[in-house]
């Protein structure tokens, strides 16, 4: 399957708006200054600095495979700089489709999570009072407690910021791919095979939304040991967030799918879907990729059922991810011949 790639536009360059307006330099300025924060931490961290690192850290564990990822870490948050450059200058516009479909996909897959499970962690700990993610950096470092905010907090800036800029330039580009209602589309937008494929990313989807659910519900079943140990509101928070996202990624899809109901805009649907699917196929992919690091600790060691979670997550994004391409490329088209 294919991630969703959007259409090129069926209008003259000439007949498109100038993208670049007060509003977007700002958000583009503001974008590029809330990814330098975490730039800035991770290329001291390449470097050798210590800053932010607490003594015991499991980061000091494997120094050459840090300094790796640090560095692929780093890569993937200047895509960031170079989208907000492209959604806001004239030679974006002439970026092939899929060239930007994939890389804006994936930020908000890997992006998301965190602009709704961190603010719902917050407000978690602050309605409880639980002081568990305090005692579990005591017990067992990772980080410094100001890392946190000021890195997810530069996140979540990111998002906002890109995420308006990518609506912006998508309206301007191919705003008639998603206008009207769901009733209103033809029926060749979806069909039966991709009913099928979109059936099919629900039925995995039970795997990964049953278990963290479970998981946050208080069981400690198919946790590692010392997953299970430190398994605190955090973490449940995190769990039903991605529960929820799962959901909401087959629930879109299927709509946009099924044309029903039928007063619900398409381009709420569609970008539930993109965002809700670019969510479990990419951080379930992260996290697929995570489990599969070495451990210098068995206990610490992702149990089968953990690693059959973040697969099944990042399955079910991937197959929606391609019934949405599907639908945008095949309601491109009709758009053209209208």
């Amino acid at each position: 399957m294919t991630t969703p790639t959007l259409p090129e536009a069926p209008v003259p360059a000439a007949a498109v708006p100038a993208p670049v307006g007060s509003g977007r330099r700002f958000l583009r300025v503001l974008s590029i200054l809330a990814c330098l924060p975490y730039i800035v931490l991770k290329v001291a961290w390449v470097a050798g600095s210590r800053i932010g690192i607490p003594e015991g850290s499991v980061l000091l564990e494997h120094p050459g495979m840090m300094a790796a990822a640090n560095a692929v870490s780093v890569l993937a948050d200047a895509v960031v700089v170079l989208l907000a450059l492209l959604l806001t200058q004239e030679w974006g516009r002439r970026v092939k489709a899929w060239l930007l479909a994939f890389p804006m996909w994936a930020a908000t897959g890997l992006i998301g999570p965190i602009m709704v499970g961190y603010p719902a962690q917050l407000a978690v700990s602050l309605a409880t009072g639980d002081a568990s993610a305090e005692a579990v950096v005591a017990h067992e470092p990772f980080v410094d407690p100001w890392v946190f905010p000021v890195v997810y907090g530069g996140f979540i800036v990111q998002g906002l910021c890109l995420g308006t800029l990518f609506a912006l330039y998508a309206r301007d580009r191919w705003g008639q791919v998603w206008r009207g209602r769901l009733g209103e589309l033809p029926a060749a937008v979806g069909g039966p095979v991709l009913r099928t494929v979109a059936v099919a990313a629900a039925a995995v989807a039970l795997v990964p939304v049953g278990l963290r659910l479970r998981w946050a519900a208080g069981s400690t079943d198919g946790l590692s040991a010392s997953f299970a140990a430190s398994y605190d509101s955090d973490r449940a928070t995190l769990d039903v967030v991605m529960a929820a996202l799962t959901v909401l990624a087959v629930l879109a899809t299927l709509l946009l799918l099924v044309r029903r109901p039928a007063r619900l805009r398409v381009r709420t649907t569609m970008a539930l879907a993109w965002v809700a699917s670019g969510a479990a196929g990419c951080w379930g992919a992260y996290m697929s990729l995570v489990a599969l690091l070495p451990q210098t600790d068995a206990a610490k060691e992702p149990t089968a059922l953990m690693t059959t979670a973040y697969a099944g997550e990042m399955i079910t994004g991937f197959l929606l991810a391609g019934c949405l391409a599907v639908v945008l490329a095949r309601r491109a088209r009709g758009s053209r011949t209208a």
